[in-house]
């Protein structure tokens, strides 16, 4: 059965909405306002700075008395009620198996915060397994990670297979590495293309893509 991998954060699921909507309740709880919602999206750039790190800024900014790492916590325990997967997109990935395919999650971050996310969107009912660094201790682009995703779904990457993702380094590279073929989602972000085997805008796109692929050699 081939394989097909995927990121979990702004490729199945839509972590900037998710984010957004936490920085509001987070700013109402806090009197923060609205330019302070506002500053929490930009600091966060898109998930770019590393959680750790974001919430001592945080902080720092508004004179909180947590620790980051409390606040961190706080974050990872809210965050997965936040986020939907849409049912176009469950339903995708459920063809996408009936149609033959081996589908994996492959992502960067901590196992209680990813692995809430995929239960409660229901992903966990539509993919054959999936990795979390913060619970392998290694990280995308490593091609290990990518590996052990192939491992949690019952195979290997011995016959190669596909990695879908929006980070060009994380998912494009990390994915070549690891001997897959790639299809990038373009969201639009500055900054030169990766060398993707494909480009799309959407993931639906991306699973209409393996979907017709001819399987037969």
């Amino acid at each position: 059965m081939p394989l097909a991998l995927f990121d979990l954060d702004n490729t199945l699921i839509d972590r900037l909405a998710a984010f957004e909507r936490w920085a509001a309740r987070f700013a109402a709880e806090r009197g923060l306002g609205p330019a302070g919602a506002a500053w929490l999206v930009e600091t966060d750039a898109d998930g770019s700075v590393p959680m750790d790190v974001f919430f001592g800024l945080v902080r720092e900014r508004f004179g909180l008395a947590e620790p980051p790492a409390e606040l961190w916590r706080a974050y990872r325990a809210r965050l997965p009620g936040l986020v939907t997967c849409r049912p176009q997109v469950l339903d995708g990935l459920g063809r996408l198996r009936a149609a033959g395919w081996t589908v994996g999650v492959v992502t960067n971050g901590m196992p209680d915060n990813q692995t809430g996310k995929i239960r409660r969107t229901g992903l966990a009912g539509r993919v054959d397994g999936w990795a979390i660094s913060g619970a392998e201790g290694v990280r995308k682009p490593d091609a290990r990670l990518f590996a052990i995703g192939a491992a949690r779904c019952g195979t290997s990457l011995a016959a190669g297979g596909w990695m879908v993702g929006d980070d060009p380094v994380k998912d494009v590279e990390g994915g070549r590495a690891a001997g897959l073929r790639t299809i990038w989602l373009d969201r639009g972000r500055p900054g030169p293309a990766p060398a993707a085997d494909h480009v799309v805008r959407d993931v639906l796109d991306a699973v209409e893509l393996l979907i017709g692929m001819d399987l037969s050699g």
